[in-house]
């Protein structure tokens, strides 16, 4: 299951107001966008090119959770307290992207109780699918292959 895009998940009134805020960047591949545990200010939506998402694993290196593409939301942390994020992001590809500000997007959800909803919602659901990935794929990283399965 992919993540659900802000085409499919909020209603065409809230996706206007939202798409009149952003501005249009690009990253060169290679361009790290954020470290876990830094302050998270924005967000994207990838217009082209890929991103991976990664976390940090003692004793390893750096775990990729998800690669996301086109349509996809990057970063969800800018929503919730204490606003840092949960995860790194990675330029795996030239990227262009919609850059929102967070802290726009937050007053304009706290003035709009249904498009703060509608939002949440969203980000919820996005947040919920990373969740879902980050766990599958931390067990590929600790369990032997074959361990799950019937003797």
């Amino acid at each position: 299951m992919n993540t659900p895009t802000m085409l499919r998940a909020l209603p065409a009134d809230h996706r206007r107001r939202l798409m009149r805020l952003p501005r249009e960047v690009s990253f060169p591949q290679g361009t790290r966008l954020f470290d876990e545990g830094a302050r998270a200010d924005r967000f994207w939506i990838l217009r082209t090119g890929s991103v991976e998402l990664d976390t940090q694993v003692p004793g390893r290196r750096t775990a990729v959770i998800e690669t996301l593409g086109a349509g996809e939301l990057v970063g969800w942390s800018w929503l919730f307290a204490p606003h840092v994020w949960h995860l790194g992001a990675t330029a795996t590809t030239p990227v262009r992207a919609y850059a929102f500000d967070a802290t726009a997007i937050r007053s304009m959800c706290q003035d709009d109780p249904a498009l703060g909803q509608a939002v949440t919602q969203w980000v919820g659901e996005v947040l919920a699918h990373r969740l879902r990935c980050a766990r599958t794929r931390l067990l590929d990283l600790s369990t032997p292959y074959g361990a799950g399965s019937a003797v």
